[in-house]
């Protein structure tokens, strides 16, 4: 779904204004706030609580909106596909390995993003974000050496997955240059 549908959705557009009401006025408060609006109107993959437990989304919520009455936000109710538990811990490394070092609320980003990972879709979809941009400006904030090693602007699942397989070893592509491989298009690109 891309942004103009996005906004075309009232309960989401209006839960976003009612989250960035209570925003403490970081810079990921309205990517967090997109997210939040999205799962609770029961679109992206998300799991119960964003993955964080209910204690630490509670916390996330006090940090980047204070005042806010946690109590009136429903939890959808979904869990997390337990298939693919292993590769969730190295993506966990990674993000903490990356992590810019600047805030508390980069730990709970950092399970947000993994825990998307485990969806179908692209990954800011799976977030529930608004646009891909959303999750460009999410990355560049909360993960700087990663975005920067994105050069080549990769899908973003992708490339985690493909920051994997390097650390192991794993060449993925057939061609030793992505810009000749024949997938190339699958991996670059827009995602509409």
């Amino acid at each position: 779904m891309n942004m103009q549908a996005m906004m075309e959705n009232p309960d989401q557009v209006d839960v976003h204004a009612r989250l960035m009401r209570y925003s403490q006025g970081t810079e990921s408060d309205h990517i967090l706030a997109c997210i939040l609006s999205s799962w609770l109107t029961g679109a992206g993959a998300l799991p119960d609580w964003l993955g964080l437990g209910r204690d630490g989304f509670i916390e996330l919520l006090a940090f980047h909106f204070p005042g806010l009455d946690y109590h009136t936000l429903l939890n959808p109710g979904r869990d997390l596909d337990e298939e693919r538990f292993d590769e969730r811990s190295e993506l966990l490394q990674l993000l903490q390995a990356n992590r810019a070092g600047k805030s508390r609320s980069e730990i709970w980003m950092t399970e947000i993003v993994v825990n998307a990972c485990q969806g179908q879709d692209h990954l800011w979809q799976d977030l529930g974000l608004w646009s891909r941009k959303d999750l460009g400006t999410l990355m560049q904030l909360n993960f700087p050496q990663l975005a920067a090693r994105n050069d080549k602007d990769m899908k973003w699942k992708k490339f985690l997955y493909k920051q994997l397989c390097i650390a192991e070893g794993i060449y993925t592509c057939r061609a030793p240059s992505c810009e000749v491989c024949a997938d190339y298009q699958h991996c670059f690109g827009p995602e509409d």
